[in-house]
């Protein structure tokens, strides 16, 4: 999922100095470079494939524009909920403004008022190349100043909140060549886990602190022949672990055979089955992606962990997979996707950070557009068919979000729900 640079952010960027934030980033390496304490405190090679702690990508964001950040007191509101869902893992994309620093601020806090309280950071630094979010980006050469800005502060980040982040993340979804906007070639990427894997050697950054890339599948290797490249093979050395993205959902478009139903399922089963069906195939989808960057990497004789940095499932839809498209976008599907996904990955101890945790208002001008509809949430913190259960079962009694105690999305009806569902390749309809 693609959450990329405001034109006119890129143009502050352009005008920091990067050396003074360099020289900010040598203090933090001398006086904040702390040994990580034992108590909450977990490495990432404690918690990534562990089935009990559950990841998730987070943005928090409530409103139509990044430029109304969320305040401290909303992020502690939304992490509390994630926590009471098993959550302990979020994943951020970049550092331009303070929501990522926020959000790192607001676990430290709730961690000094309940020392139980545990929740750790995948640290996106987000990487462009030059000219990018533009008429005329040039995919092979990198925005060095704006990228250097955003990896020292995920540099000095790491340093202040050692307990807290154990993961940074060089770009998203940066190499693969469909995020034309802004995407870079594999050695920019290389250039920075390489940079970062130094100074953990130099003891300038945690020891244990994991360095990756969050790209999809097909830039790890696991799709066209194209992206099999030297500097793939270094990259992917380089990594503490690969973080590889699916999106089945968005491939009900782009992909669409795995989606599309014979004429024989559509004549004998029923809708519900036929729906079943259909997301029997959609998980079959991500596993055999999933698979293709791991039958990759095994093919170079390289042994690296495989986590998944982003998959989801939008619910809403006026546009490639609502009712004019391929009727991918409901709850219903939602949820049995999350869950067979959540299932899939426990039990094959691979951490997935599920996209999203809550609706983000702010990606698409169209309120029905998908990409403001990928949560688990509401904005106004009703809880998705996919946590209906959890609301019965009382996991978020007496938590609110924009002073909303969590209920269920349809007032709990589920025959209201259903009249929203869409058959695969058919017309609307109510489910059998």
């Amino acid at each position: 999922m693609t959450i990329g640079l405001n034109n006119n952010k890129m143009k502050d960027l352009l005008g920091y100095n990067v050396m003074l934030l360099l020289s900010i980033s040598i203090l933090f390496f001398s006086c904040e470079n702390k040994k990580e304490s034992s108590t909450g405190d977990k490495l990432a090679s404690e918690i990534l494939g562990n089935s009990n702690y559950l990841a998730i990508s987070y943005g928090g964001y409530r409103e139509k524009t990044r430029d109304i950040q969320p305040t401290i007191s909303e992020l502690k509101e939304d992490l509390k909920i994630l926590s009471a869902m098993g959550v302990k893992i979020l994943r951020t994309y970049n550092l331009q403004l303070e929501q990522a620093p926020n959000i790192l601020k607001a676990i430290r806090e709730l961690k000094i008022e309940d020392s139980s309280f545990e929740m750790y950071v995948k640290l996106g630094a987000w990487i462009d190349c030059e000219n990018a979010w533009t008429s005329s980006p040039n995919h092979d050469k990198a925005d060095e100043s704006a990228n250097s800005i955003e990896i020292q502060k995920a540099i000095s980040l790491a340093n202040r909140y050692p307990d807290i982040v154990k993961i940074i993340a060089v770009g998203n979804e940066a190499m693969v060549h469909w995020a034309s906007s802004y995407y870079v070639q594999p050695s920019v990427i290389l250039k920075w886990v390489n940079h970062l894997q130094d100074l953990k050697n130099k003891n300038k950054l945690p020891e244990n602190l994991w360095i990756t890339s969050s790209d999809n599948f097909a830039s790890w290797g696991g799709g066209d022949s194209s992206y099999h490249t030297k500097d793939l093979t270094a990259l992917i050395n380089a990594v503490d672990y690969v973080s590889m993205h699916t999106y089945a959902f968005h491939d009900t478009h782009y992909n669409s055979e795995f989606w599309e139903l014979s004429e024989s399922n559509k004549n004998k089963l029923s809708n519900k089955e036929l729906i079943e069906k259909s997301m029997e195939n959609v998980y079959s989808h991500a596993v055999s992606q999933y698979n293709s960057v791991k039958n990759y990497i095994e093919s170079l004789g390289i042994n690296k962990p495989i986590h998944i940095g982003e998959l989801g499932w939008a619910t809403v839809s006026s546009g490639f997979y609502g009712e004019n498209g391929s009727h991918a976008a409901d709850e219903f599907k939602q949820a049995i996707y999350y869950k067979k996904m959540r299932e899939w990955t426990n039990k094959e101890e691979i951490s997935c950070f599920y996209f999203e945790a809550f609706n983000e208002q702010w990606k698409d001008g169209n309120p029905n557009g998908s990409e403001n509809n990928f949560g688990l949430f509401t904005v106004d913190g009703k809880a998705k068919y996919a946590l209906w259960d959890s609301v019965d079962n009382g996991v978020f009694k007496g938590l609110t979000r924009n002073g909303n105690f969590i209920k269920k999305t349809y007032n709990g009806v589920l025959e209201n729900l259903q009249k929203d569902v869409l058959i695969p390749s058919e017309t609307k309809s109510n489910q059998n």
